[in-house]
């Protein structure tokens, strides 16, 4: 029968919705310690270099006894552990996970997530002793507290001897800090979604992820971008040379082994075949206003700081701001082909008769506007290229 709550010590994880009471989840337990309503999916991790699939992460699902929709997986292990049985519900869950490890694809891995307080419990040493060698599978770290590193060190060190390679989830988040990933030395980093979102569009984020590339580097292990939904935050990830990703862009949790699709690797050779070293990657696709409209309407109507206006060709004549479109006069601007690079657009800059006002307007081979690039982005990309891009090694796949 399922306990009481922890008498010592705060809870391992968030209280539940108070709807969720204890008395209904214990007879839900129950049943799911039993083995019944607990499955796994399985969402692919791609390599973005090789344009392959190198890896799965398994995902716990659970059904409700009663038939109605299910809370998602993190209350289920919320309310497991705030009840007594969270190493139970975690050593359940890593037997429905490996329960197709023997079918695993080959030259993949098979990542799994513990809670580390559950690592030094019976029930999950046993879970993990009952498949014999633990080559390929990647032991995911998953709690967000400070951990006893003295109590784990010595499990660690001998899953580490039965072949498991560990990986720090939610890195740059919670407290998946510096100090554990030194206790630790994980084979992989997992890039916390919050960091990934938005990356192409944030000079900040990709510092910051670039930053914990180059340590990822000089400690032996493999980054990976968790949460890539879309193609911008792909060819930012590409950029900054961060080898691994998973996410809906590549493959939602599905039953195993799901491959990418026919359009997802069209996409990643599209990443693999962009030029590095020119202005394809910095350009942000902002609307341009057509040479009859009316700037200052135009202007109202958008959220950007500057708007390229275009002749009839399609060709840039200038930029507006907020101010010269309510005069309703153009802004000079400097204007280079998609297809130069950074230091040459730099060096137009810096040598101009003038100095530089806005972004940089970016054409075809034809002339035709394309998008801007703000001229710091431009000095970021500079900045990257002076220090030197990472590639992360290490034997994580």
């Amino acid at each position: 029968m399922i306990g009481a709550s922890r008498a010592v010590g705060a809870p391992l994880h968030p209280a539940v919705p108070v709807a969720e009471t204890d008395e209904a989840w214990r007879p839900r337990l129950e049943r799911a310690l039993a083995g019944y309503g607990v499955t796994a999916v399985y969402q692919p991790i791609v390599d973005l270099q090789r344009r392959v699939v190198v890896g799965y992460e398994a995902l716990a699902r659970f059904q409700m006894p009663e038939g109605d929709s299910s809370p998602p997986p993190d209350r289920w292990f919320a309310a497991a552990h705030r009840l007594g049985v969270g190493p139970d519900l975690d050593a359940v869950a890593l037997h429905t996970a490996f329960s197709t490890r023997a079918d695993l694809p080959p030259n993949c891995f098979l990542s799994v997530n513990v809670d580390p307080e559950s690592l030094l419990t019976a029930p999950v040493r046993k879970a993990l002793a009952n498949q014999g060698h633990l080559g390929g599978v990647v032991i995911e770290i998953t709690e967000h507290r400070p951990w006893d590193w003295a109590a784990l060190e010595g499990v660690v060190n001998n899953l580490r001897a039965g072949g498991a390679l560990f990986a720090v989830d939610d890195a740059g988040a919670g407290y998946a800090g510096l100090q554990q990933i030194l206790q630790l030395r994980p084979a992989v980093l997992k890039l916390d979604r919050a960091l990934v979102a938005g990356i192409d569009g944030d000079e900040a984020k990709l510092a910051l992820v670039e930053m914990l590339g180059l340590f990822a580097s000089r400690v032996d292990a493999w980054v990976l971008a968790e949460g890539v939904e879309t193609e911008a935050e792909a060819f930012s990830l590409v950029d900054l040379g961060v080898p691994l990703a998973q996410g809906w862009l590549f493959g939602r949790p599905a039953p195993p082994w799901a491959s990418l699709g026919w359009d997802t690797a069209a996409r990643l050779a599209a990443f693999a075949g962009r030029p590095t070293d020119t202005l394809h990657r910095l350009v942000d696709p902002v609307p341009a206003a057509g040479p009859d409209v009316d700037l200052a309407a135009a202007w109202n109507a958008g959220t950007i700081p500057w708007m390229a206006v275009l002749d009839r060709n399609g060709r840039p004549a200038g930029l507006v701001d907020g101010r010269a479109a309510l005069r309703g006069e153009l802004v000079p601007a400097a204007v280079a082909n998609v297809h130069a690079s950074p230091a040459e657009v730099a060096h137009r800059l810096a040598t101009a008769p003038t100095d530089p006002v806005g972004p940089v307007i970016v054409t075809d081979n034809a002339g035709r506007y394309l998008g801007l690039v703000t001229q710091r982005r431009l000095l970021a990309r500079l900045a990257r290229s002076a220090t030197g891009s990472y590639r992360s090694g290490g034997s994580g796949s």
